[in-house]
C-alpha cells in the first residue's frame, strides 16, 4: 500500500467549492447528453424512411450503445488513477495514464471495427432474426463500426483530462463533432441519397474525428507515446471491475423488463416511461459522480485523506440534495409526464404505481451515486464490484421474480429496485464511515 505523503498547503479538496464542483460537472453533463441526443437526432431522421430501416437502427443502435458502455468503463477507470497524479504534483504523470488508456482503447477500437465486418451479420441475425431488418442492421454496423477506434480514444481522452480537471475541452471535442454528425447525418441520407448507410457514415466520421481531437490533445502534452504494458495490464485491472459491476446492472434491469413483459404490454410500456426518467436522472447526477471521482483522486493523490473525507461527504449531502429536488419535479409531473410518452389510459395507470417508488428513490439515488463517483475517484473499485453483484443477487432479482411468482406487478418490480438501491446506499455509508477506501499516494496499490 503506498505510504502516506504530507498534503501540500493547497491540496485540491481545499478548493472543492460548490462552484469547483459545478465547474466540473456541468461540462460534463453536457457530455454525457451529447450522445443521447444525437442518437434521437438519428432516428427521427431514419424514421422518416420506413418501418425496416428504423428498426433496423434500433437493433445495431443497441450494439453501439454496449461499445460506447465499454467507453465509459474505460474513461471510469482512468479519471482515478490520472486524478491521483494530479494531486501529487504529478501532471506528467496523470497525462501518461491517459497516453496508455489511449492504446488500450484504439487497440480495443481496432479489434471492435475489424470483428464487426465478420460478426455484424450473425450478430444482427441474433437480436433480429433473419430477414431484411437484420441485413440492413448488419450493413450499418459494419460502417459504424469504423468509428469504434475513434469513440474508443475519445472514451479515454475524457478520462485523463477529467483526472486533470479539464471538462472544457472534452465538452467541445465531443459536442462539436456530434453537431457534425447532425448535420452530415441529413445530408447523406436524403440529398445525397445513402439512406441508412448515410446514417453509419455520419456516426463514423464523428467518433473519428472526436478520438482524433482527443489525441492531438494527448500529443500536444509532449509526454512520451511509447505503450507500457504494466500500466496498460492495471488499468485493464481496473476496468475488468467496473466492467463486471456493470455487467451486474445490466443484467438486472434487463431482468425487470422481462417480468415486467409477463405482466402484459400495459404494465411493460408504464414501466418503460418509469424506468426512463430513472435513467435520465441518473445520467444528471452521473456529472456529480464525475466531479466526485476527479476531486477525490487528486485529494488522495495529493496525501488529503481527511479532506478527501470531507469532500465525500460534501458530495453525499450535494447527490441528496439534488436527488430531493428531481423528487420534488417527478412528484408535481404525476399527472402530466406519463400523458406525454403515451395516450394509453391503461399505460398511464401502470407508471403511475411506478410512480411513487420513483419519487422515493430521487433522494436515496442521489447519495448513491455520488458515492459510487467517490469510490472510482479512490480507485475502490473491488468494492463496488463485489457489493453490486452482492446486491443484485441478494436482492434485486430475487425481489423481481418473486414479484412475478405472486402476482405482485409493476409495484413489486419497483419495490425489489428500491431494496437494490437501499442495499447498495447502506453498504456505501459503511464504506464511508470505515475510511477503509481513502488511500492516499500518486497511485492506490493494486
Amino acid at each position: 500500500m503506498t505510504q502516506p505523503v504530507p498534503a501540500p498547503a493547497s491540496a485540491p479538496s481545499a478548493v472543492a467549492s460548490p462552484r469547483r464542483i459545478a465547474a466540473l460537472a456541468l461540462p460534463a453533463l453536457v457530455v454525457l447528453a451529447a450522445e443521447p441526443l444525437y442518437v434521437l437526432v438519428d432516428t427521427a431522421v431514419i424514421g422518416h424512411l420506413g418501418r425496416v430501416p428504423l428498426a433496423a437502427l434500433a437493433v445495431s443502435g443497441t450494439v453501439l450503445t454496449l461499445i460506447a458502455w465499454l467507453g465509459t468503463v474505460l474513461a471510469y477507470g482512468i479519471t482515478g488513477r490520472a486524478a491521483r497524479r494530479f494531486g501529487a504534483g504529478d501532471r506528467a504523470g496523470a497525462v501518461a495514464e491517459g497516453v496508455q488508456a489511449s492504446w488500450l482503447a484504439f487497440g480495443a477500437g481496432v479489434l471492435v471495427a475489424a470483428g464487426m465486418q465478420l460478426g455484424a451479420g450473425p450478430l444482427a441475425e441474433a437480436l433480429a432474426g433473419p430477414g431484411e431488418v437484420a441485413d440492413a442492421a448488419a450493413r450499418w454496423l459494419r460502417v459504424a463500426a469504423l468509428g469504434a477506434p475513434g469513440l474508443l480514444l475519445a472514451a479515454a481522452g475524457n478520462g485523463w483530462l477529467r483526472g486533470v480537471q479539464d471538462t472544457r475541452r472534452p465538452l467541445w471535442f465531443v459536442l462539436g463533432p456530434n453537431l457534425l454528425s447532425a448535420l452530415l447525418c441529413v445530408l447523406l441520407v436524403y440529398p445525397v441519397g445513402w439512406g441508412l448507410t448515410g446514417s453509419a457514415v455520419a456516426n463514423a466520421v464523428a467518433q473519428t474525428v472526436s478520438g482524433v481531437l482527443f489525441a492531438a490533445a494527448l500529443a500536444r502534452e509532449r509526454v512520451p507515446l511509447r505503450p507500457r504494458l504494466r500500466v496498460i495490464r492495471q488499468q485493464l485491472l481496473l476496468s475488468r471491475d467496473l466492467l463486471v459491476r456493470g455487467v451486474a446492472f445490466q443484467a438486472s434491469f434487463l431482468s425487470a423488463t422481462a417480468v415486467a413483459a409477463r405482466f402484459g404490454a400495459a404494465a411493460v410500456g408504464g414501466h418503460q416511461i418509469a424506468v426512463q426518467l430513472w435513467f435520465f436522472t441518473a445520467l444528471v447526477l452521473d456529472a456529480l459522480a464525475i466531479a466526485a471521482q476527479a476531486l477525490i483522486g487528486a485529494a488522495l493523490g495529493a496525501g488529503d485523506s481527511a479532506g478527501a473525507r470531507a469532500l465525500a461527504r460534501r458530495m453525499a449531502l450535494l447527490g441528496a440534495v439534488c436527488g430531493v429536488a428531481f423528487a420534488a419535479l417527478i412528484a408535481a409531473g404525476a399527472g402530466i409526464v406519463p400523458g406525454l410518452f403515451s395516450s394509453d389510459a391503461q399505460v398511464r395507470g401502470q407508471a403511475m404505481v411506478a410512480w411513487p417508488w420513483l419519487v422515493a428513490l430521487q433522494p436515496i439515488g442521489g447519495v448513491v451515486f455520488a458515492l459510487d463517483g467517490v469510490l472510482i475517484g479512490a480507485g475502490d473499485v473491488r468494492y463496488l464490484r463485489n457489493l453490486t453483484i452482492v446486491a443484485a443477487l441478494g436482492g434485486f432479482l430475487p425481489a423481481i421474480w418473486l414479484a412475478y411468482a405472486f402476482d405482485l406487478g409493476l409495484g413489486g418490480i419497483w419495490a425489489g429496485l428500491t431494496l437494490f438501491v437501499l442495499l447498495r446506499l447502506a453498504a456505501l455509508l459503511l464504506r464511508l464511515r470505515s475510511g477503509g477506501w481513502a488511500v492516499v499516494g500518486a497511485v492506490r496499490g493494486m
